[in-house]
């Protein structure tokens, strides 16, 4: 953090791992519903996913094999997106602001990703 701005983080598994760890920290701040509950299990399995396959798609066999996985990410962080707007937050105010965040991260990742896709391909 420089002069009180947060710093984009640019390594990628890195960036992965955080998204990861801000999304179980998350999802400890939510209502215990019984739709939270079978939403949170798809989001916790699917935000570890993102970082898992793009680190796969690092130590990859080839250009193919890295671009399958690099997509696998994307899909995993369009799942996390998907399910990040259907938790209910119970109006929270900084619950919704810290979902809002993470919707914001999961659709630079995706974006991050697709870019990458288009890159190789």
């Amino acid at each position: 953090m420089a002069d009180g701005i947060p710093r984009r983080e640019y390594d990628l598994e890195e960036r992965t791992f955080r998204f990861a760890q801000s999304v179980r920290a998350f999802v400890r701040q939510l209502p215990r519903t019984l739709s939270n509950i079978e939403d949170v299990k798809q989001l916790v399995r699917a935000s570890g996913s993102v970082g898992a396959n793009y680190i796969e798609a690092n130590e990859s066999l080839g250009k193919k094999d890295f671009v399958m996985r690099v997509k696998i990410s994307r899909k995993e962080v369009k799942e996390c997106r998907y399910f990040l707007r259907l938790l209910n937050v119970d109006a929270q105010a900084d619950v919704e602001r810290t979902r809002s965040a993470l919707v914001l991260e999961a659709t630079e990742l995706m974006n991050i990703f697709g870019a990458i896709v288009r890159k190789c391909e």
